[in-house]
């Protein structure tokens, strides 16, 4: 029997060939001590056993639905395609991904804390990220924040507390008021989702594990060579005037524009994934910065000058790496 006082919570899944967790991840939302909800996995056109896995858990459970994509989307468009699926009863919205997993106390401890503040669109907690806590930026016991101190905080103080989309739970409202929930452009969308609610909307934080995300090596080492500083500048040059001063504003802006082209005079000296130029001169292209060669280049003469003024260091590090490899 489902409580009557509990409110409806859409969870929802995208995923593309995830046989491989897809079981761990939806036996996990089946054994969350709430029972008031409703789960949609939206299949990207799995050619693995995906499909087959989600229908054999939605026949045993009528709260479980599955909905296959008539044609195969980007990832962020999948992400966005689950989550138009939340209805109009629902009052929640909770993401896991295929991948990924909710602890038992996930839904039930992040719906009591947005119920005891009604403000609050976004509750994030604790999660286990492989084998570490992680997304531990705000101070025990403090359960609760406006949406744009805490955003203030992220941008001045370095903190993280909006994690994963699989680490974080939605008032359902504020993601049915938005066709495209997260920008499929920016490789942090969840991050971004996030500034975006937050503006007129409060945070609530349950300083608890609720959930874990599983990092694949290859992925991150892929997204820390390629896409490293575009996203959070894309973050920043969006919603850095709403929720700075100006003169705050002005200082983090140039910043990170000194670590980004740092970043990119430092990826001249090292093997870099294929498109890396590219992606960078398009990413900028579409946000309306394009690169700045001669700013690059200056990264490349510190650098150099760096190497020769510090034969010893840089002797080790090139023992280090032949050594690593």
């Amino acid at each position: 029997m489902i409580p009557t006082h509990q409110p409806l919570v859409t969870v929802v899944t995208p995923v593309y060939n995830g046989e491989k967790y897809l079981a761990e991840c939806i036996e996990s939302v089946l054994a969350q001590t709430y029972a008031n909800w409703e789960y949609y996995i939206v299949n990207n056109r799995s050619t693995d056993r995906t499909l087959s896995i989600a229908e054999s858990y939605a026949s045993k459970d009528a709260r479980i639905r599955v909905i296959t994509n008539s044609e195969f989307v980007s990832r962020g468009e999948n992400h966005n395609i689950a989550f138009r699926q939340v209805s109009q009863n629902s009052k929640y919205c909770k993401m896991v991904h295929a991948d990924d997993w909710l602890f038992p106390e996930c839904i039930s401890k992040m719906v009591e804390l947005a119920e005891a503040n009604p403000t609050v669109a976004v509750v994030g907690a604790y999660g286990l990220r492989n084998d570490r806590v992680v997304w531990d930026g705000l101070r025990y016991p403090s359960s609760f924040m406006s949406g744009r101190e805490v955003c203030r905080k992220v941008f001045m103080n370095g903190i993280f507390v909006f994690g994963t989309p699989t680490s974080v739970l939605f008032a359902s409202d504020v993601v049915r008021s938005r066709p495209a929930f997260h920008n499929v452009d920016n490789e942090h969308a969840d991050a971004e989702a996030c500034f975006e609610v937050l503006q007129d909307r409060d945070f609530g934080f349950v300083h608890q594990v609720l959930s874990y995300t599983r990092v694949h090596a290859e992925n991150a080492s892929t997204f820390d060579e390629v896409c490293m500083w575009l996203p959070e500048i894309e973050i920043l040059l969006k919603y850095g005037p709403i929720y700075l001063s100006a003169d705050e504003y002005k200082q983090e802006t140039e910043k990170i524009w000194d670590q980004y082209y740092t970043f990119l005079g430092s990826r001249v000296f090292r093997n870099r994934a294929k498109g890396f130029w590219s992606y960078h001169r398009n990413t900028l292209d579409r946000i309306g910065y394009p690169l700045e060669v001669r700013r690059v280049a200056k990264a490349i003469a510190l650098k150099i000058f760096d190497l020769l003024l510090n034969p010893l260091t840089t002797s080790t590090r090139i023992v280090g790496r032949l050594t690593a490899n």
